[in-house]
């Protein structure tokens, strides 16, 4: 099985520490973040990943040459101008060309999410697309879905203003590779915003339990390696 790791972003709520470290290479108790995901993609058998690099894609380059993944084969991708979310499946629909499903996963959050278990979740929902969920004390700052009795997303807003539910977006998807089709054909693109509101009624939700977070602030950022040793 392949999967997406959306992994260009700048990282500007960790500056200065991104001003020399992509994102993706932050450590996290001594490991880099990107560490953890080929490690984890390893361990529930995704076979190849393409990765998106632009903010200091050499080092993530670099850091790839030395630390090959032994049964995952990377494919890398690089955007001189963000393309947005949507917009690298979009420029990359021949990457999952004959494949049933794929993963797509955002390489800013730590976890130990089980990717069988949610690809398990998906086969038997038999829907075009599935998406982690995980309860938030703050859902007006996620994405926020809306699940019927029998795990059908029915709405998904991003960021809402008047919150619906508490079950926000894990940035953990497994898609059927039709849903690239609905994808606008503009500079950037992006999943939560123009993506995901199309799919209301043809997507799963998966209540995970397992440990997420992003690890995008510093208060993220020291609240995870206070908890990940724990885990």
């Amino acid at each position: 099985m392949k999967a997406f790791l959306l992994a260009a972003g700048l990282g500007t709520r960790l500056r200065p520490l991104t001003e020399h470290t992509p994102k993706c290479l932050v450590p996290i108790n001594g490991k880099p973040l990107l560490a953890y995901w080929l490690e984890l993609m390893e361990q529930h058998g995704i076979t190849e990943v393409l990765i998106n690099l632009h903010y200091l894609a050499d080092q993530v380059r670099d850091f790839l040459n030395d630390h090959s993944p032994a049964k995952l084969s990377v494919v890398l991708f690089d955007e001189p101008e963000l393309l947005g979310s949507g917009g690298t499946l979009r420029e990359n629909k021949h990457f999952v060309d004959g494949e049933s499903d794929f993963f797509i996963l955002y390489a800013d959050n730590l976890t130990n999410i089980d990717l069988s278990a949610f690809y398990q979740f998906h086969k038997a929902k038999g829907q075009v697309f599935s998406m982690a969920l995980n309860r938030v004390d703050n859902p007006s700052s996620c994405g926020i879905a809306t699940l019927s009795q029998d795990d059908i997303i029915t709405s998904f807003v991003e960021k809402p203003a008047h919150p619906t539910s508490n079950l926000a977006n894990a940035g953990v998807y497994i898609a059927k590779p039709e849903i690239l089709d609905l994808l606008p054909n503009k500079p950037i693109t992006d999943i939560g915003y123009d993506l995901l509101p199309l799919l209301s009624n043809r997507m799963a939700g998966w209540q995970m339990t397992d440990y997420l977070i992003d690890i995008g602030t510093f208060d993220n950022l020291r609240k995870a390696e206070q908890e990940w040793p724990q885990l």
